[in-house]
């Protein structure tokens, strides 16, 4: 008497079941597309050089600020490999008139945050505060940039947080990876220095680089948010028009060459192995350095859609080919480092020792693939979804939409470019993109930090005409031209 309605119940319950199957099996269709439009920005320069530009967002109460200095790690030199990144950082940890506790107090009494930094291509310093508490956090900011004390305690500090971090980050076959590929493959030194710089640098060094570099006529004081043109102008004048430098106003570096004998038909040039004995993963890596792009120039476009297709997320074809397809490893990815008349280009990703040779020979077919043969639309118009849907969500925030700005500045490109980037992300055809792989991505290294012993008869067995470079971690010694 019983069993009806249980047959009754378990048969709705199957038939929802079923109905939620089917949904899910459903991909879902993206909506429509969104329009972005970004605010203009409106420039002004003080009589002392400093350039004043202005970003109204008025939708929320937040104000973000920074000072961007066109000078960065290729200013420093491979000697002094880490002084740009930790003069930059040195600018928060005290001035004349505080201390750095205070001035974090003080940022942190406000509501707000306040960092600083440097990149191989600049240094900045940025605050992001609610409006009503713009005034009080530019004067803190002001004092931040122009009078830093570089105290010798805070210098110690950061000198042995630097190396403790640097001499963990060494023990890491991804971290090593990228560590080799600046001097090896790009004929750079490393951002963050090397143990043997960083023990070096001294406040005399530090002080010299700021007087030298950090100066009003290579800067731009952006203003993004809940600030008018006018307010923005006064506060700048306010704090930053006794800002005064009168001597010499120096380049920095920009050249870029090819290694001789490059032949640029051929896939990959040349193999590194960094031997990490007893490294629980390996890391393979192709990297590339492309001496016919730049980021003001328009092959941008291709380049980050072919980086979007072939690395730039999960539905990438690195990803897809290494994890999805072969599980092995739990990510694959690629990018582009954007030099004044360059671009650095590099995939990435971790697998087991015994599978690094096999790995390597999936990211070159990748690679390869990328010259050959017309992209399907079904393919090409998500991976431009990403990117404008990516670009379109960090202009939303105050903090994202400087940054846009801060990347045009840093390489002399037109504000009004920020516009131009949906429509010409979309433009972008599979031609253009096969186009830009040849000529750029062609003949690069490839390099492989793991237990050597592990895949050595492999790596020899797929790569049977390049013979590799082994260079034991121990003895790693960048950025000295043979890695010792």
């Amino acid at each position: 008497m019983f069993k009806t309605p249980f047959i009754t119940v378990s048969a709705c319950l199957l038939a929802i079941f079923s109905f939620a199957t089917a949904v899910q099996a459903q991909e879902p269709k993206p909506g429509p597309a969104r329009s972005v439009s970004v605010p203009n920005v409106k420039e002004s320069k003080l009589k002392n050089g400093l350039t004043v530009a202005v970003v109204e967002k008025r939708n929320i109460p937040i104000v973000t600020v920074q000072l961007l200095v066109r000078s960065g790690a290729s200013s420093e030199g491979a000697e002094k490999a880490g002084l740009a990144d930790m003069t930059a950082s040195m600018l928060t940890k005290g001035t004349k008139t505080r201390t750095a506790e205070q001035i974090a107090q003080e940022i942190e009494f406000l509501g707000g945050s306040i960092f600083s930094g440097a990149s191989w291509n600049n240094s900045s310093i940025t605050v992001s505060v609610t409006s009503d508490k713009l005034d009080q956090a530019m004067a803190i900011f002001a004092d931040v940039a122009l009078n830093p004390s570089f105290p010798q305690s805070e210098l110690d500090l950061l000198k042995s947080q630097a190396i403790d971090g640097l001499t963990y980050n060494l023990t890491q076959p991804g971290f090593i990876s990228n560590y080799v590929a600046s001097q090896y493959s790009f004929r750079e030194h490393p951002v963050g220095g090397t143990i043997d710089s960083l023990r070096a640098r001294s406040a005399d060094q530090v002080k010299q680089f700021y007087e030298m570099w950090v100066i009003p006529q290579k800067s731009i004081l952006i203003f993004s948010g809940d600030v008018s043109e006018t307010g923005a102008k006064e506060l700048a004048s306010k704090y930053f028009a006794g800002w005064s430098y009168s001597g010499p106003v120096v380049s920095q570096g920009s050249g870029c060459a090819i290694a001789k004998g490059t032949d640029p038909t051929e896939l990959a040039r040349r193999i590194l192995v960094v031997d990490l004995p007893d490294s629980g993963q390996a890391s393979v890596s192709y990297i590339k350095k492309s001496c016919e792009s730049g980021r003001g120039r328009d092959v941008y476009y291709p380049a980050s859609v072919l980086n979007s297709l072939v690395g730039g997320g999960y539905s990438s074809r690195l990803n897809q080919e290494i994890r999805i397809k072969r599980g092995l490893s739990y990510g694959a990815g690629s990018s582009f480092a954007w030099r004044e008349n360059k671009a650095n280009f590099g995939t990435r990703t971790q697998t087991k020792n015994e599978s690094a040779p096999e790995v390597a020979e999936l990211v070159l077919a990748e690679i390869k693939r990328l010259t050959e043969g017309s992209i399907a639309a079904a393919e090409l118009d998500p991976r431009k979804s990403v990117l404008t849907g990516g670009f379109g969500r960090n202009i939303e925030t105050t903090a994202g939409l400087v940054n846009a700005v801060a990347d045009l500045y840093t390489f002399n490109i037109p504000t009004a470019e920020l516009n131009n980037y949906m429509r010409k992300v979309n433009a972008v055809t599979d031609k253009q993109i096969r186009e830009f792989a040849a000529a750029n991505l062609l003949g690069g290294d490839i390099i492989i930090v793991g237990d050597y012993a592990k895949f050595k008869d492999d790596l020899a067995k797929r790569f049977p005409a390049t013979k590799p470079t082994v260079i034991p971690a121990a003895e790693l010694d960048v950025p000295k031209p043979g890695l010792r």
